[in-house]
């Protein structure tokens, strides 16, 4: 019984199914009200192609695919909260999973993605 109930655990978090207490969607005026209201980190997921054709002002790249990815968010302060998006909200909600369990508290992803900001 507890190898089920790991494997699943494992499922879920692989999947990005379980909730996560951390992460809060975030309609675009409201997202947009919250990053304008001073410094934040503020994180695009999404490849250096795509962030290269297009980002929200200030936003700072880390590709969820790069070897890198959690390098990178470990120099971030997971106290305060964190901004982040993709193209769509796909992986952007797996990098906010990975965030949660590498110790992120407060995470705040744009509903619907980059697309959705346009």
């Amino acid at each position: 019984m507890k190898q089920i109930i790991i494997f699943m655990s494992f499922i879920s978090m692989l999947f990005g199914t379980a909730q996560n207490a951390a992460l809060k969607m975030l309609p675009v005026d409201e997202y947009k009200t919250q990053i304008e209201k001073g410094k934040v980190q503020l994180v695009d997921v999404r490849t250096p192609n795509e962030y290269n054709s297009g980002h929200i002002k200030n936003a700072k790249n880390i590709d969820f695919f790069a070897a890198s990815f959690e390098s990178q968010f470990e120099k971030l302060n997971k106290e305060k909260p964190l901004y982040i998006y993709c193209r769509s909200g796909a992986r952007s909600r797996k990098a906010a999973s990975k965030l949660s369990v590498m110790g992120f508290t407060e995470i705040y992803d744009l509903k619907g993605g980059y697309l959705n900001w346009k």
